[in-house]
C-alpha cells in the first residue's frame, strides 16, 4: 500500500528492540506485486522500501506463491509479527493467508481485521452500539451522484457551496490522502483525486469537526489465553498550531507529513489537556470498541473531544449516546489493527509513560500473543525460563564484580539547520546504547536558552542550555517539539495529573499482568526533565564520571567548541579533538589543510569564498563573471561554508540564479521557492 515506507520503519523499530540471544528474528518482506521474499535483518536498513526491490534478486529468497510462502513460515517460526501497514496488513489478508496455513501471529484474526478496517462499516458499527459518530457520506469510484451529496450537506445544515468537510479512503491509514474540502463541489473533485490516484475505491466524507481536539489511545490487551482484557494506556492530545504557511486549509488537519516527518506545526500532550471525565471516558470507550470489535493483543483507536457545545454535530446526535460528558462530545473515528511503531511512534511514547521501554512493550505485545495459541504454550514458557536465566547471568557478571555502570550521555539537538537530524541520530545512538547492561545511559538536549522561536545572534556557550531527558520526552519528531515538552512536564498542574493518571494505568496493568508468568515488569521510571546551563552540565557530568557522545551535528557540536570545554574539563567524548573538528567543519579551511596531499592524488573541488555582506550588496552580475572566470565553469554549486546536511545547497546557471539565492539570503528563507532556478536545476 501506499503505507510501505511506514511499515520499513516499523519493521526496523521492531527487529531493534526484539531481537536478543533469547528471541531469533526472520524477516520478510512483500513487494507492490504481492511477492514475498526472506531477506536478511540487514537489509531492512535500505533507506526506502524502492531500495529493496533491486536488491531482491541478488540478496534475497523468493518464494514462487504466497502459498509457498506461509507453507514455509508454518514448518520455520513460532509465531509471525505482521508490520504491514494499510491494505493487506490491516484490511485481514496476511491474517487470513496465516490461518490458513495455521500459523500463530500477533494480532487481530481476519474477519475482525476487516470489520474494523473499513472507516465507514466501523461507523456504522459505531453508530449501531449507542457511540457518537460523525456525520459522514460514502463515495464510491464511478458512482458519484453529485446531486445525493449535495442533499446530504442539507441534511445536516451544511452549506453545499462552501461547508467544510473532510475527506479521506475509507481503507487506508497513515493519514494517506486526508485532505479538506469546502462544499459538495470541490469535494467531489477531491474524492475523484483519490479515485485517480490509486489509493481506494470508496472515499468517505465527514464533517470538519470545527473546534475539535484530536486524540489517539494505545490498547494493550492483558488478558489470558483468549479472555481479552484491554486497558488503555494514556491518551495523547494532538495538537496542530498554527504554520507561516499561507495554505490554511492545509493546516487544519493532522496529514502524513505532521504525523511522521519533522515540522513545527504539531505537538502532542500526553495524557491530554482535558478534564479528568473526558478522559476516563475515551479509555472506556476504546476498551469497549476493543472488545466489541474482538482485536487482540494491541491497537490503536483515534478520536475528537468536541468541547460544549459541540456545534459541529447534528442536535439529533446529542442524547444518550456513548461520548457525551459534561465537558462537551467523545468521538472515535479510527481504528488502527497495526499501529505505527517507528521510534517516535504514539505506541511507544504512550508505552514509556507507563513504564515500558520499546522492547518490553513489544515483547509484552509477542508473548501475550504466543500464549491465546495452545501450540505455543510449551515454547513460551521455555523462553521466559530463557530469558530470566540470561538475565540473572548479566546481573551476575555486573554485581559480584563490585563494578559500577559506566555512565554515558547521549547529547544532541543544537540550533541549526541540522538540529532535526541530531535529534535523529541521538535518538538512535541512545536507544543502542540502552541495550547493554553495563552502561547508564541518559539522554540530553542541547537547546538555546532563549528558545527556538527567536533568532538568537550570541553564539557564545553561555547563551545554551542541556536538558537532561526522562526516556518519554526523547520520543518527538522534532528539537522544538523536545523542548516544549521539557517545559510542559515541569508544570506542577501538569506534574500532578500525569503522575496521578500513570499510576491509575500501570496498577491496572500490574494487576492483570502479574498473573501471566512471562511479564518481566516495568523497565522505565518516572523522572523529571532537568535544566543545566552548558557549563553547569559540563560540571556534572564530569561529576558523574561519565563519558560524552556528541551527536549534534553542525554549529558547536563540530566547530570545536564542545570538544574544547569538555577537554578542558578533563571529560572523555566521543569524536575528534578541537582542531580536527574546527578545520573538517569548515569546507574551506579542510580544502587548505588537505592542498599539500595534490602530488600525492588527492584533490579537492576548485573553489572561492564570498561572504554573506558581499552576496548582499555588491553586484551579482560582476560576481557572476568573477566567478566563471576564477573556476573556469559555466555553473556553479554554492553552499554555505559551515553547514551540512546539504542545507543551502544549490546549481546556479546564471545572474538570475543568483540573485534569487541572495533574495533568499537577505530573506532569511527557510528554503528556495519552488521552481526558482533556471530549468535544470536543484537545491534543498
Amino acid at each position: 500500500s501506499a503505507e510501505r515506507g511506514i511499515s520499513l520503519n516499523s519493521a526496523r523499530s521492531v527487529l531493534d528492540h526484539i531481537q536478543g540471544e533469547d528471541l531469533l528474528v526472520s524477516c520478510y518482506y512483500i513487494d507492490c506485486g504481492m511477492n514475498a521474499f526472506a531477506i536478511s535483518p540487514a537489509q531492512l536498513y535500505s533507506n526506502t522500501p524502492s531500495d529493496f526491490d533491486f536488491k531482491l534478486e541478488s540478496l534475497a529468497q523468493e518464494f514462487s506463491t504466497l502459498s509457498e510462502f506461509a507453507e514455509h513460515l508454518a514448518a520455520n517460526v513460532d509465531i509471525v509479527f505482521p508490520v504491514i501497514h494499510g491494505k493487506f496488513g490491516e484490511d485481514g489478508g496476511i491474517q487470513e493467508l496465516l490461518e490458513k496455513a495455521n500459523v500463530p501471529f500477533v494480532g487481530t484474526p481476519s474477519n475482525e481485521c476487516l470489520r474494523a478496517f473499513d472507516k465507514h462499516n466501523a461507523s456504522l458499527e459505531l453508530d449501531a452500539q449507542g457511540f457518537l459518530t460523525v456525520p459522514n457520506f460514502l463515495v464510491e469510484k464511478d458512482k458519484l451522484a453529485t446531486s445525493e451529496l449535495e442533499e446530504w450537506f442539507r441534511s445536516i445544515n451544511l452549506n453545499k457551496e462552501n461547508g467544510k468537510v473532510i475527506v479521506k479512503p475509507t481503507r487506508a491509514g497513515s493519514s494517506i490522502g486526508v485532505v479538506v474540502a469546502y462544499g459538495a463541489n470541490e469535494a467531489a473533485e477531491k474524492a475523484e483525486g483519490i479515485f485517480s490516484e490509486g489509493i481506494d475505491n470508496k472515499v468517505i466524507i465527514e464533517v470538519f469537526l470545527e473546534g475539535g481536539c484530536e486524540f489517539t489511545a494505545i490498547v494493550l490487551d492483558v488478558g489470558t489465553a483468549n479472555n481479552s482484557e484491554p486497558i488503555v494506556l494514556l491518551p495523547t492530545e494532538v495538537e496542530l498550531q498554527s504554520s507561516i504557511s499561507s495554505d490554511i486549509q492545509e493546516d487544519t488537519i493532522f496529514n502524513y507529513r505532521r504525523k511522521y516527518l519533522p515540522t513545527q506545526q504539531v505537538a502532542y500532550h500526553t495524557p491530554p489537556r482535558f478534564p479528568a471525565e473526558v478522559i476516563d471516558c475515551i479509555r472506556k470507550g476504546v476498551s469497549l470498541l476493543f472488545r466489541h470489535f474482538g482485536l487482540r493483543d494491541f491497537a490503536r483507536i483515534d478520536g475528537w473531544f468536541l468541547p460544549s457545545p459541540a456545534t459541529s454535530l447534528p442536535s439529533s446526535e446529542n442524547g444518550v449516546k456513548f461520548g457525551n460528558t459534561e465537558y462537551g462530545a467523545v468521538l472515535f473515528t479510527d481504528i488502527n489493527l497495526i499501529s505505527g511503531m517507528e521510534q517516535t511512534s504514539f505506541l511507544f511514547q504512550q508505552a514509556s509513560k507507563v513504564g515500558f521501554s520499546h522492547s518490553r512493550i513489544l515483547r509484552t505485545i509477542v508473548q501475550h500473543a504466543c500464549s491465546r495459541f495452545p501450540s505455543l504454550v510449551t515454547s513460551n514458557n521455555a523462553w521466559t525460563a530463557l530469558s530470566r536465566k540470561m538475565q540473572s547471568a548479566k546481573q551476575a557478571l555486573i554485581i559480584p564484580n563490585g563494578t559500577c555502570k559506566q555512565k554515558a550521555f547521549v547529547i544532541f539537538g543544537g540550533d541549526t539547520s541540522e538540529r532535526q537530524v541530531s535529534l535523529m541520530s541521538g535518538t538512535n545512538v541512545w536507544l543502542n546504547l540502552q541495550g547493554f547492561d553495563d552502561l547508564d545511559v541518559t539522554p540530553c538536549l542541547l537547546a538555546p536558552s532563549n528558545g527556538y522561536s527567536s533568532h538568537n545572534e550570541d553564539f557564545s556557550e553561555s547563551s545554551r542550555d542541556v536538558w537532561t531527558l526522562p526516556y518519554s520526552l526523547v520520543l518527538r519528531h522534532t528539537t522544538e517539539e523536545v523542548h516544549a515538552a521539557c517545559f510542559e512536564a515541569i508544570e506542577p498542574e501538569r506534574v500532578e495529573i500525569t503522575s496521578r493518571l500513570r499510576n491509575q494505568v500501570m496498577k491496572e496493568l500490574e494487576r492483570a499482568l502479574s498473573k501471566q508468568d512471562w511479564f518481566a515488569g516495568f523497565d522505565i521510571t518516572d523522572e523529571q526533565p532537568i535544566k543545566y546551563s552548558l557549563q553547569q552540565w559540563i560540571d556534572y557530568v564530569k561529576e558523574a564520571k561519565a563519558v560524552v557522545f556528541i551527536a549534534v551535528h553542525g554549529g558547536i557540536g563540530e566547530d570545536g567548541t564542545i570538544q574544547s570545554l569538555l577537554e578542558s574539563a578533563g571529560v572523555p567524548y566521543t569524536g575528534p579533538g578541537p582542531i580536527a573538528s574546527r578545520t573538517c567543519m569548515d569546507k574551506v579551511a579542510t580544502s587548505l589543510a588537505v592542498d599539500h596531499l595534490a602530488s600525492y592524488g588527492i584533490h579537492t573541488i576548485p573553489k572561492d569564498v564570498r561572504a554573506r555582506e558581499e552576496l548582499l550588496k555588491s553586484s551579482l552580475v560582476d560576481i557572476w563573471n568573477d566567478l566563471k572566470a576564477k573556476l573556469q565553469t559555466e555553473t556553479v554549486c554554492v553552499k554555505p561554508a559551515r553547514d551540512g546536511c546539504s542545507t543551502g545547497v544549490a546549481r546556479l546557471r546564471c545572474p538570475e540564479d543568483l540573485e534569487v539565492y541572495a533574495n533568499a539570503l537577505r530573506g532569511t528563507l527557510p528554503r528556495l521557492p519552488a521552481n526558482c532556478l533556471s530549468k535544470g536545476t536543484w537545491s534543498y
